[in-house]
């Protein structure tokens, strides 16, 4: 039984079996195949995505992970529950209750929602969107209002992100894997925050200012401007890590990131304090012992019931986490994350230095042992990297946090900035690594497996999404505006057991699902919505929805996938003639097989011509051949009449096998007969669409400037770090003026006061106010801003110019 919990106005919960429930409508509730609900055939071909955001990815399909599915309605704002039933009446098919229930916020939504999660026990679902982030609770307090019901809606962090003046907005939005109350938000500033909505929607529980790069030294803007984080899985320290990638393609981890009341097995924990233990003992270092007992500390403070002074609570499954942090460090900020040099070869040294554009998102993915990392660029490359080693906890004593607390000393909120630590490593890019890296403050390196070109038509995608097979963690769907391409991952370094590494190092396979390409390669809007859904008995299938809001449902195949075939090439038969006589050994024995004995006559016998029948010699001569015959033939006859009898069942199931499958290769070759009219078809359409693109080249290679130079490897390197700082500094630079002028017109229009003096009279008591001086030199300093725009403008088209330029004299 499901108990969902809601949160009241005076911040507590609310049990949705002591609140009002709507009543259940009257009508009887008809089951229909979910591609077929009226909720998507009455669609009539209206859109759900607006034309001013045609390119950017949505995704207004939720699933709770049991029987429920959830779709935002974008012409009517309202969310749709569809109870489904997966499997039903066969494996490939998914049943849909009609009608769907419809959810409505009690507050007016004006903004277009591109995104909607549902949290962990299903209680409550996120609606994202660029204008406003808001939280529904389907359970709790509701009302009904014609066939509809109302939801309880707030507002998250409304006065951080959507404020007009400030300009700084949401780049991810997830819900926490361990706890149903706690969200994690990535901002443009930089700053990652949890908020926990059963304290405060409007300020956050915690907050990391992110500084990955060090003081006083120079980097360009595109490597300081986050776009994506991913919470870790449920694998030693990597339940407490956060994955942040940046723009530039650099993933940092923060460790721990913990929040407050969140819940964890009590097992996974105690091996990890049991290791911790037994590492601090060994430790041969003292920067190791500090670390590892610091690492102690914290677990023991954030879970008391690990501590061995504490008794009770020795038997509970799972445990809480209290709310704690240092008093005099900070979380640090670990990374960039480097390559294994050394293990990995020049070729793919040379695939690396091939992904263009800018990174986009980031995918957490855990496959038994393997942490898995994959980096979306936007020139439609996935980057599939692996930690090489074990993610452990880094802080940086003297970096002193920022705690809130109530009246009675309890924390209630924490608040720090985590810096980047340079660490030596010089010995990823040798061949000699240390004999024990553990707990000495390095960030764990990355193995490349493969990249990804998933070869998108458009030269710049910056909305890719990927999402994980919920049966299947080794298959990756990829969604972006070209459809959904599946990737299954077919070597792990950790999960792989096998002899031979180099056969098995298969590349991932990378399959397309649901393509919206036309025939003519056309750009088509994008999907709205995707789901990957499992039942408990190994099927799953995938739901896409289409701009028009059409559903497409697709049965995926889960099994045998990554089992390479194996065949045996030294037990396998050579010829006709031994699969005949393996086949026939099992029937009848090897003594039958060979025949009877031969007959031998004693060298003694007498001549036959020479003796008389009826003499004594003959009749013993007779005699003895008779007693040689009988021991000979008729045993051998004998035992071929009970081995044949004996074998005669065996015998008919063997006819009988050989008859079905003989049927079965006549049913193939009928198919294959009435199939060959539509393969000849296709190769004669095959043909002449290849003849087609001959003369397409053959008039593509006359036209001026198709024998071009390829870029060397430098300009390769210059084109994609322009590419990097297009649409970063300029906009960072845009969002820095348009600071400076909200301020300097508050401070321009700020009132003035007055008092009264000592003789009663009126005086007036002005603010102080910035000299005209400061304010002229605030002004001097925008126009110069703007010129240095400009001028950067004016370079950049210089350069691309002179790129041309030289592409032409290269002619």
């Amino acid at each position: 039984m499901r108990f969902n919990f809601d949160l009241k106005e005076d911040n507590s919960f609310s049990d949705p079996l002591t609140s009002p429930s709507p009543a259940t409508p009257a009508e009887d509730v008809q089951w229909v195949p979910l591609q077929s609900h009226p909720l998507f055939t009455a669609a009539g071909g209206r859109t759900a995505s607006s034309s001013s955001s045609s390119r950017m990815v949505k995704n207004l399909l939720a699933w709770d992970g049991a029987s429920r599915l959830y779709f935002w309605d974008s012409q009517k704002r309202c969310l749709h529950r569809i109870s489904v039933k997966l499997g039903e009446p066969d494996s490939g098919s998914i049943l849909a209750a009609s009608p769907s229930k419809v959810l409505r916020a009690d507050v007016q939504l004006d903004f277009e929602i591109y995104k909607i999660s549902i949290n962990r026990n299903g209680s409550a679902i996120l609606l994202s969107g660029l204008e406003g982030l808001w939280v529904m609770y389907l359970y709790g307090r509701t009302s009904v209002k014609e066939n509809t019901t109302v939801c309880r809606t707030v507002s998250i962090g409304s006065e951080i992100y959507f404020d007009r003046g400030n300009l700084i907005r949401t780049l991810q939005v997830s819900w926490h894997p361990h706890s149903d109350t706690h969200l994690g938000i990535l901002s443009s500033d930089s700053v990652f925050r949890i908020f926990n909505l059963s304290w405060s929607i409007h300020q956050p529980e915690q907050e990391y200012f992110l500084q990955p790069v060090e003081r006083g030294s120079a980097h360009s803007a595109s490597s300081i401007c986050p776009v994506d984080f991913s919470f870790g899985g449920d694998h030693l320290w990597d339940r407490f890590s956060v994955f942040v990638l940046f723009s530039d393609g650099s993933t940092y981890i923060l460790c721990p990131v913990v929040p407050f009341g969140s819940i964890y097995k009590r097992e996974a924990l105690m091996e990890m304090y049991t290791d911790m233990k037994t590492i601090g003992t060994k430790s041969s270092t003292s920067k190791q012992t500090s670390n590892c007992n610091m690492a102690i500390s914290w677990l023991e403070a954030t879970f008391p019931e690990l501590s061995p002074q504490t008794v009770e609570g020795g038997n509970l499954f799972s445990l809480k986490a209290q709310p704690y942090a240092f008093m005099d460090s900070s979380v640090s900020l670990q990374g960039p994350l480097h390559n294994l040099c050394h293990s990995v070869k020049k070729d793919s040294q040379i695939q690396i230095a091939d992904t263009e554009g800018r990174a986009v998102s980031l995918l957490y993915n855990l496959v038994s042992k393997d942490s898995v990392l994959v980096t979306a660029w936007s020139s439609g490359q996935l980057q599939i990297d692996a930690l090489a080693d074990e993610i452990q906890p880094v802080w940086k004593v003297g970096t002193r946090p920022r705690l809130s607390v109530d009246s009675y000393d309890r924390l209630l909120g924490v608040a720090m900035i985590c810096e980047s630590v340079s660490s030596d490593l010089s010995f990823l890019k040798s061949d000699h690594t240390p004999d024990r890296t553990d707990w000495l403050g390095y960030p764990p390196p990355l193995l490349r497996l493969a990249i990804v070109d998933l070869a998108l038509l458009g030269k710049n995608s910056p909305f890719i999404r990927m999402f994980i097979d919920p049966l299947m963690p080794e298959r990756i769907y990829c969604l972006h505006e070209g459809g959904i391409d599946s990737i299954v991952l077919h070597f792990l370094p950790f999960t792989s057991q096998t002899n031979n590494k180099e056969s098995t190092r298969r590349p991932p396979s990378v399959h397309p699902v649901i393509s919206t390409y036309q025939g003519d390669a056309s750009p088509v809007p994008p999907l709205c919505g995707f789901l990957a859904l499992a039942d408990s008995f190994g099927d799953s299938w995938t739901v896409g929805l289409t701009s028009s809001c059409e559903c497409i449902v697709l049965q995926m195949e889960s099994w045998n996938l990554l089992l390479p075939p194996v065949v045996d090439k030294e037990k396998e038969p050579t010829s006709l003639e031994d699969l005949n006589d393996a086949e026939s050994s099992t029937i009848i024995s090897k003594e039958l097989l060979s025949g009877p004995k031969l007959v031998l006559l004693p060298p003694s016998s007498p001549n036959l011509r020479s003796v008389a029948a009826d003499s004594i010699e003959g009749r013993s001569t007779l005699h003895q051949y008779f007693k040689l015959f009988h021991e000979n033939y008729m045993e051998y006859a004998h035992k071929v009449y009970f081995e044949l009898e004996h074998h005669a069942p065996h015998l008919r199931k063997i006819i009988d096998d050989q008859h079905s499958r003989l049927q079965k290769a006549l049913g193939k070759l009928s198919e294959v007969e009435e199939k060959q009219e539509k393969i000849e078809g296709q190769i004669a359409n095959a043909v002449q669409f290849h003849n087609v693109l001959e003369e397409r080249l053959v008039k593509l290679r006359n036209l001026p400037g198709t024998h071009k130079k390829p870029l060397s490897k430098a300009e390769r390197e210059f084109k994609s770090e322009i590419d990097r700082f297009t649409g970063v500094e300029l906009d960072a630079l845009r969002s820095t003026i348009q600071a400076v002028s909200a301020r300097l017109k508050r401070v321009a229009q700020s009132p003035e006061g007055s008092s009264m003096d000592k003789r009663g009279r009126m005086t007036v008591m002005r603010k102080s106010r910035i000299p005209e001086g400061e304010i002229s030199q605030l002004k001097s300093s925008l126009e110069k801003l703007s010129l240095i725009n400009s001028e950067n403008t004016k370079k950049l088209k210089l350069v691309e110019s002179a790129l041309r330029s030289q592409e032409t004299n290269d002619q």
